[in-house]
Parts: C-alpha cells; structure tokens; sequence
C-alpha cells in the first residue's frame, strides 16, 4: 500500500512541477517570440540597437529595445531565461521514469504489438531519445538546418517515421508520450547546449573588451525558431495521455502526423499577425480540415474483428463476464492487482450496477480504442472488444 501511495504522490508533485515550470518556459518563449517580431526600428535608437517595442501591462508602460548581437557595455543586472526550460526537462524526465518506466508493463508495453520486458521497453526509451537528440543535433551542427524548407520537411517526416517505428514497440501511450519527450529533450538541448553557451561567450567577449561574434546570435535565433515551431505540437502530445481516442486507435501514428502539421501551421498564423503582416486565415480552414480527420482517424477503433462477424447480439451479461474478468481486479473496491491500492480514477467495475453505470467510458477505453486494460496486461481479446462495441451501439438505438 505505502509504494502505491508514495508513487502516486510523485507523481502528482512531479505532474504539478512539470506543468508550472512548462507554462513559465512557454510563456516567456512565446512572449519573446512574438517581442522579437513586433520591434520596430527608429530614428533615435541606439548604435546597434534592431528596434523597440511600447508595451503596457499591469499599469505601466514598458519601452523594449533589442541590440542586433550585444550592447557595447554590459549592464549590471542580467536576467537569464534558462531554468524554465531545464526545471521543465528534469521534472518531466523524473515524471517518466515514475509512471513509465517504474509500471512499463502497464503503460510502456502492450505485449500484443511487441512482447517486451519493463527493463528491454526502458532501455529502448531512454536510447531512443538520446539518439534522436544526437541525429537532430548533427543534422544542425553540420549546416542542414540553414536549409530551411528541407531541413523542415526532413525533420518533419524524421519525427513521423519514429512515430511509426515507436507505435510498432511501445504501447500507444507510450509511443505518444516518447516522441513528445523527444522533441522536448530536443527543445530543451536547444537552450542548454546552444543558446545560453552562445549568450555566455558574448557576455564574457563584451566583459574582456572583444567584438561579440555575430554567428553566435544566429545560431541561437536559428535553435529558437525552431523551438517556436514545435511547441503546439509537444503540448498536445504530453497531454494525450489523457484521450484514449488519440493514442489507443488504428491509426495513432497518422494522428500525430497531423498534429505535427498543424502546430506549426496555428504557430505561423500568430507569427505573422505579430510581425505586422497580413493575417493568413487560410491557416484555420486547414487546422480545421486536420481536425476534422484526427477525429475520422478515431473512429476507426482499434480491433480488426467487425462487429458483423459476431454469431448472436451481445448481451449485459456477456459484457459484466468480459469486464468482470479483465477490468474488474483493479477496478474493484478492494483491488487485486499487486502496486493498486485503489481503483484507478475511483472508478468501480465489480458489479452489474457498476458497470452499467460506466458502460460508455467502458465503451471509450475499451472498445473504441484499447486504452484499457493498460499495455493489455489481461489481455482482452478482439473479439471482446467487438462484443463491447457491439452492445453498446445497441443500447443507443
């Protein structure tokens, strides 16, 4: 009970620490970003200055000025924005190796797509992200990434082939939650081992009397636009955990290829409305195409059996045998499942009442997609899936 009741705490400090220190990291990439675009240069700036910007909030006015690589002087007080992004990274790494890494056979490994250990589906994780990471950064440091177009439409299908690789190995939950810690490792990498180094030479070149190097600047802009353009798409995916219709479907791997799409997309709209330029609403009648196929894409459900193939109509009791034998032993009041303390979510499966009062979300997680059982760990068949499925199409007509 008590390493039941410790994990569950962590997770939630984690979660808590994760998610605050992703909204200041965010927010202030999104802030500068949109600052960066709106300067407007003038006649009285300073040498070397790009443009200011007049902004008002909380009751006061604010005048921005942005130097092109650095001011001839180094002021006396410097403020960093780092540790939004590295608090984010740590927290989120400790969060994975709590809830994945620690329950894999519950949220790693589906046994049905690829019969893993905890320790093999661990490893595997761990290796690809740092893998990635070091393709994403060769593929930088050797001159690609100056090639905007390809070097975008490259990482693009880079990102969607892993994609497809991890929906083939990991479970759906923990495909979608390993490319989003990709691209946030990548993101993060982006600060640590490029834009804050380069502000750290330029400061210590102003400070020993040396003309900063301008390529140091580039580079970090470069890194940040970058980070820009994937920030919609890792949002989504570290949320997905949430909505089994995403992860747990057929077609979870074309799902997140639309999201990838679609977050730098939305992100060029306001990119451009900040930089003074004409709106592209065009931008929302595709993200509104690309929704409307994610939610096509969900609808396809998991099972490959029909529901035609089914001999007789399902009954109540044909369901309560299915759930009472592969959902019931921790959804139960007093679980039977070795680390669950409680049901999951409180949620109560042990009895006919129960269930008819959780047929729907039954529906959604079990037979829409194949959400539950976690990693198939009871191994529901396809077929129980469709006999779900098909009782509950039943009780809607």
């Amino acid at each position: 009970m008590w390493g039941s009741i410790i994990s569950e705490w962590a997770s939630l400090l984690l979660r808590w620490l994760h998610v605050v220190a992703a909204i200041a990291w965010i927010g202030s990439s999104f802030y500068f970003i949109h600052l960066d675009l709106s300067l407007r240069p003038r006649a009285e700036l300073p040498d070397g200055v790009q443009g200011e910007a007049w902004q008002v909030h909380g009751g006061g006015f604010y005048r921005i000025m942005k130097y092109l690589v650095a001011p001839q002087q180094m002021p006396e007080e410097l403020t960093w924005f780092k540790w939004e992004a590295y608090t984010t990274w740590l927290s989120g790494f400790a969060l994975m190796v709590v809830v994945y890494y620690l329950d894999a056979d519950l949220f790693l490994v589906d046994k049905s797509i690829l019969d893993l250990t905890p320790a093999e589906a661990g490893l595997f994780s761990f290796c690809s992200l740092a893998l990635a990471w070091a393709l994403y950064e060769i593929a930088c440091r050797t001159g690609l990434a100056q090639r905007e177009l390809g070097f975008a439409i490259g990482g693009y299908l880079f990102l969607v082939g892993l994609t497809y690789a991890f929906t083939h190995v990991l479970s759906g939950r923990g495909a979608f939650n390993q490319i989003g810690a990709i691209i946030g490792t990548i993101m993060v990498a982006n600060v640590f081992a490029v834009i804050i180094p380069n502000q750290k030479k330029i400061v210590a070149g102003l400070i020993a009397g040396q003309a900063p190097d301008p390529k140091l600047g580039k580079a970090s802009k470069e890194r940040s636009v970058h980070n820009n353009y994937l920030t919609l798409p890792v949002v989504v995916l570290m949320i997905s955990n949430h909505y089994p219709l995403l992860y747990a479907t057929r077609f979870n791997w074309i799902i997140v290829a639309i999201v990838l799409a679609l977050g730098p997309v939305i992100r060029h709209f306001f990119n451009a409305r900040h930089a003074g330029r004409k709106s592209p609403w065009w931008v929302w009648g595709v993200t509104a195409v690309g929704v409307i196929a994610i939610g096509l894409l969900s609808a396809a459900g998991p099972r490959e059996v029909k529901n035609g193939a089914l001999s007789a109509q399902p009954t109540l009791a044909n369901v309560e045998d299915i759930v009472m034998s592969r959902c019931s032993m921790c959804h139960a009041a007093e679980p039977v499942w070795a680390g669950i303390a409680t049901a999951p979510k409180g949620i109560l499966l042990d009895g006919s009442e129960h269930i008819q009062r959780n047929i729907r979300l039954i529906g959604r997680v079990a037979a829409w997609s194949n959400a539950m059982p976690p990693g198939n760990i009871t191994e529901m068949t396809n077929e129980e899936r469709a006999i779900l499925a098909a009782y509950i199409d039943a009780q809607d007509r």
